[in-house]
């Protein structure tokens, strides 16, 4: 109930960032499920030319925490790709490009892991924590604001 009284005294704009973050982590989570990772890109591209219809100009920082925010109290859904990609649409449906990057390593048994980030304009918007312990494949091309 806390949560609920909280989220309804954030401003308009952070609870449309909220439910949209967590519209689109659930709606990505799904896809890349049962769709390749190519088909999910190209359905993201083309949910990404449409504007959200909103002129709330949110910043980077706040695209960032409403993400970071519905990811963190739905874990499930929130894994890095899923955060990584979901910042990347709402960030094009504003107009702004940016970049999904991918990173590979080995953990101490040997398994192949990975890890996902965003950049825009060189600087890590989401998921940078812990991309020092991966090594980048080439950059993604972004999404088409």
């Amino acid at each position: 109930m806390k949560r609920f009284a909280r989220f309804c005294g954030l401003p308009g704009t952070e609870r449309t960032l909220l439910v949209q973050a967590t519209f689109l982590l659930v709606l990505i989570r799904l896809a890349l499920r049962v769709l390749p990772f190519a088909t999910v890109r190209n359905l993201l591209d083309r949910l990404a030319r449409t504007r959200s219809g909103l002129d709330d100009h949110a910043s980077h920082d706040r695209i960032v925490w409403a993400v970071e925010t519905a990811g963190r109290h739905f874990p499930a859904i929130g894994t890095c790709l899923t955060q990584a990609l979901t910042t990347q649409v709402i960030l094009a449906r504003r107009g702004y490009s940016s970049n999904l990057r991918i990173g590979v390593t080995r953990d101490s048994a040997g398994k192949f892991i990975a890890h996902a980030w965003l950049e825009k304009d060189g600087v890590i918007l989401i998921g940078g924590a812990a991309h020092h312990n991966y090594t980048p494949m080439p950059a993604l091309n972004g999404l088409e604001p």
